[in-house]
């Protein structure tokens, strides 16, 4: 199994696993940000070790479902992804979408 392959059957490890506690939302938060600074570790290391790469759209993925607190955190803990323009503006993209998913979820949820 390649290590794409391996980011997104964690992820989907946490939503099954976060779906089954008691505060789902809250676990699915804490779990994808965890996992998130995992990865951008992960990925960091790789590009060090000179060994195979997470797709920066697997990355991008990870902060639209939620983890981009964690990504933000990975970035300045590993120093990854920081200067690299076109990721950037893509990581920009992708917690703007987050957030107004989620607003609109919690619109669609408390005001309908």
């Amino acid at each position: 199994m390649n290590l794409n392959r391996f980011c997104y059957l964690l992820l989907i490890l946490a939503a099954s696993g976060s779906a089954f506690m008691p505060n789902p939302f809250v676990m699915w938060f804490l779990l994808v940000n965890v996992l998130t600074m995992a990865v951008y570790g992960g990925d960091k290391l790789a590009a060090v070790k000179s060994w195979r790469r997470v797709p920066e759209a697997t990355l991008l993925t990870f902060g639209i479902v939620g983890g981009w607190p964690g990504a933000i955190i990975g970035q300045r803990l590993f120093r990854h992804k920081t200067h690299k323009q076109p990721f950037r503006t893509g990581f920009a993209v992708s917690v703007i979408v987050n957030l107004v998913a989620v607003s609109a979820a919690v619109y669609w949820i408390c005001f309908r």
